[in-house]
């Protein structure tokens, strides 16, 4: 079995700047992805724009052309696809890490299709695949997702978005202007401080106007096939409903994490551990890359501020080869 310098697990912006920094140095390496490349970003919504400019986006100081100076999700698909197969990147898709091991200084990665073996593992997973759930009745139903594509679906329908962050406040405008009857749920007293600054106004307005209902300080009690209940400052009300987008935020998966030994912070962020210079967790030859180093606090760590992680893991590595 050939032995890897780096299996590099997830092919999203930052996994892909790892396995570029890799090639670059002449390290051998695979990038196993359970989805298509950069999975998480073509599972955002089809009209999503980015709060980052394009610029913010580059990997490896290739330029990120785009239409305005925010791009939309179709533009980094194309950017980040561009480059792995432009680079001839060594991707495996659609192929799932089932588990990781060590054995004295060499892992065994285990995928759905294969096993690998390699000097050192990077965990670059994201934070996309596991929704906050609400824990209610009804839940489960059909109607319900957490996660939200194409405005065209809920047209004429009567759809309630839970949440008060930039996803929620885009669906709700896009559901809204195609036709949609749309009512927002949030739990707090106002909307979301990082609602991205060029769509708050618009979403005041039309709240403000009546075109989309808002419960502030409200939270959702169950829900049933053609209605919801919710727990409101004027006490339960039962609204018919359609579909439910339970847009509440997402967090890491620490499966691998967990298999391998490495270690967390006490308090609810469960931040993972790793060294800040060099990336390298508690256990040798595991690195961390993006998100999933900011643990539960999802906000930290986003590809602008992440992508300096391929440089300073491949780095590390090459120190210690």
């Amino acid at each position: 079995m050939k032995i890897f310098d780096i299996v590099i697990i997830g092919c999203g912006p930052i996994g892909i700047a790892c396995a570029l920094e890799a090639k670059n140095k002449g390290l051998s390496y695979v990038i196993l992805e359970k989805g298509p490349i950069v999975n998480s970003l073509f599972n955002y919504p089809v009209n999503m724009q980015f709060f980052s400019s394009s610029e913010k986006l580059e990997i490896d100081e290739i330029p990120f052309i785009s239409n305005e100076a925010k791009p939309r999700r179709s533009e980094a698909l194309e950017y980040y696809r561009r480059i792995a197969t432009s680079n001839k990147l060594n991707i495996n898709l659609f192929e799932k890490v089932i588990s990781i091991s060590k054995v004295e200084s060499k892992f065994t990665v285990v995928s759905e299709k294969n096993t690998y073996s390699s000097k050192n593992v990077v965990i670059a997973t994201g934070f996309y695949d596991i929704p906050n759930t609400l824990n209610i009745q009804g839940e489960d139903l059909p109607k319900v997702s957490h996660y939200y594509n194409d405005p065209h679906y809920y047209s004429g329908q009567k759809v309630v978005v839970i949440g008060a962050s930039n996803s929620s406040v885009d669906a709700a405008l896009e559901c809204y202007r195609k036709g949609a009857t749309v009512t927002m749920v949030i739990r707090g007293s106002e909307l979301g401080e990082r609602v991205k600054y060029w769509v708050k106004p618009d979403i005041v307005n039309r709240i403000k106007e009546g075109s989309i209902k808002v419960y502030y300080n409200a939270t959702v009690k169950e829900i049933s096939k053609n209605t919801i209940t919710l727990n409101t400052e004027n006490g339960l009300e039962t609204l018919q409903n359609d579909f439910v987008l339970a847009l509440t935020g997402y967090k890491p998966d620490f499966t691998f994490l967990d298999q391998i030994g490495v270690g967390f912070s006490s308090d609810e962020n469960k931040i993972p551990t790793y060294n800040e210079a060099t990336m390298e967790t508690n256990i040798k030859g595991v690195y961390l890359a993006g998100v999933i180093c900011g643990g539960m606090d999802t906000h930290k760590w986003f590809i602008e501020n992440s992508r300096i992680h391929a440089k300073m893991i491949i780095k590390d590595i090459l120190v210690k080869k």
